[in-house]
């Protein structure tokens, strides 16, 4: 069942979501906003993936008894533990419509758009941490590493949100978005790894250093932080980036209220013909 929702707002947007009889969406803590009173809220460790999100009661089809409990157990537990190593929220909100349709309003944290992605199943969805509002039951969430050892850093660009199965799934990132496509620009962009929202299954992405030990990589180093990585996006597919850095904003604040003085980061991508 398609999720019913409309986006509303302009400077920061928020998610006005219709619930049918009996249809569930969950989000991350933080990111509700108010509900109808026929909406039930539940909260829980788990995300609808691996029937980790599933009541009790639905989770035993593929082995009752203890040993069903037990598999559901641990599989909840390394959910778990991936989003702790991700420095996510370690449990998700769940709100299902009782006796009725129900509405239930969701927003970011910061100023920016938002975008519902619709999933067919052909093709999964990754974002950066802290881009996931809010979905629909039927789209499973999970947490991807990318980078190797370097995943486990916890840095930027290195840790993704993956969106599986069939359904809504709502984003949310700073500034404006803008939507490309690799294959456009040649096969492969470059881009701040501060402003990559999500991108479509297929797309290759990797982390690209820039900047030795010279007068520029000191300067970067000082000045720029995210100036020393590029995040590298390859094949065709559709990608979602964003105008505003949570550093850049930041760094803004700062200087409005007079604070440390900081360097512009430079352009959000470059392409490379390749």
């Amino acid at each position: 069942m398609t999720l019913q929702q409309e986006i509303v707002g302009n400077a920061m947007q928020m998610a006005v979501v219709n619930l049918q009889p009996g249809q569930t969406v969950y989000c991350e803590a933080g990111k509700f906003l108010f509900k109808t009173s026929n909406v039930t809220m539940e909260t829980r460790l788990a995300g609808p993936s691996s029937g980790g999100g599933q009541r009790q009661g639905q989770g035993q089809q593929g082995g009752g008894g203890m040993g069903g409990m037990l598999r559901q157990a641990m599989g909840t537990a390394m959910q778990v533990g991936q989003r702790y190593l991700a420095g996510e929220s370690l449990a998700f909100q769940y709100f299902t419509s009782q006796g009725g349709e129900g509405t239930v309003g969701f927003a970011g944290v910061l100023p920016g758009e938002m975008r519902a992605l619709e999933l067919t199943g052909s093709r999964a969805w990754f974002a950066e941490k802290d881009a996931f509002v809010a979905a629909e039951s039927s789209v499973e969430f999970g947490i991807a590493f990318q980078g190797g050892r370097t995943g486990m850093s916890g840095g930027e660009g290195f840790i993704l949100e993956k969106f599986t199965g069939h359904g809504t799934v709502i984003i949310c990132g700073a500034g404006n978005f803008i939507d490309l496509d690799p294959a456009d620009f040649g096969g492969r962009i470059e881009v701040d790894t501060g402003c990559v929202v999500a991108f479509e299954e297929g797309i290759q992405y990797g982390i690209q250093r820039v900047g030795g030990l010279n007068r520029q990589g000191i300067m970067n180093a000082v000045f720029g932080g995210e100036g020393l990585s590029l995040a590298t996006l390859e094949g065709q597919g559709r990608v979602i980036l964003q105008s505003l850095t949570i550093e850049g904003l930041a760094n803004a604040l700062k200087k409005a209220q007079g604070g440390d003085k900081q360097g512009p980061t430079g352009g959000m991508f470059s392409t490379h013909a390749g």
